[in-house]
């Protein structure tokens, strides 16, 4: 039998989370038109004009990067491309990496919460463990799809981010998948900035086949994998 104290706290825990995810969306939804009104949105597009800024901002570059990776990750629409090339540009391949990393890691994280906060309950409840795909039933398979669906680019980052939090995946498997996905991306793209910006033409044509690598390699993971629950 249920406690009347623990369950009034329960209820209490869930109303907090639940009106937390809602002023998450407010806020990034009104961030979002702010930017789209002010005509700001179209400087994301804009690799050169990312990379003038951020030089604009001295030391306070690396935080103008972060803040707007885990922006563009929150807000689905917004690039984060142009924002990882100009990393790269500014801070070279090292720290233009970490930088990407950290806003990526970050945003990715937001996005899973307000999913998780808003949408997880709701999902259990109404199709319980239907919901979950067969090969998906343990938290080491969702962290290597997670894993493998970041190494493809054509695969939404935010909407498998967001996909996440509705699973039962614990925040620590999530935030280590998706640093694991993430990272060999982040650094060609860091890469590619950079040259870019030394217009090193033969390493800039190496990046983009090693891009294409990328593409690549989970695709052909993943149909070996296909292959074998197929069996």
């Amino acid at each position: 039998m249920p406690i009347p104290g623990n369950t009034r706290n329960n209820q209490g825990i869930k109303l907090i989370k639940i009106m937390t995810g809602f002023l998450l969306v407010i806020l990034f939804s009104g961030l979002y038109l702010y930017l789209e009104q002010s005509g700001s949105i179209n400087t994301l597009f804009n690799q050169q004009s990312l990379q003038q800024i951020i030089n604009d901002f001295g030391q306070w570059g690396p935080i103008l990067i972060i803040i707007f990776m885990s922006g563009a990750i929150v807000m689905s629409p917004l690039p984060s491309a142009p924002i990882a090339l100009a990393s790269g540009a500014a801070y070279g391949h090292v720290w233009g990496t970490i930088y990407i990393l950290i806003g990526a890691e970050l945003g990715a994280i937001i996005a899973f919460s307000m999913a998780r906060m808003l949408g997880h309950d709701v999902m259990k409840r109404r199709f319980g463990d239907k919901i979950k795909i067969r090969w998906l039933q343990s938290d080491n398979h969702l962290m290597l799809a997670i894993g493998i669906s970041r190494l493809i680019p054509f695969i939404s980052f935010d909407i498998v981010s967001y996909a996440a939090g509705l699973t039962s995946l614990g925040y620590l498997r999530f935030a280590l998948a998706t640093l694991f996905g993430i990272t060999p991306a982040s650094y060609l793209l860091a890469h590619f900035g950079s040259e870019m910006a030394n217009s090193d033409l033969p390493n800039m044509i190496v990046t983009i086949l090693l891009l294409g690598g990328i593409t690549v390699i989970p695709l052909l993971i993943s149909l070996i994998l296909s292959r074998r629950r197929n069996r």
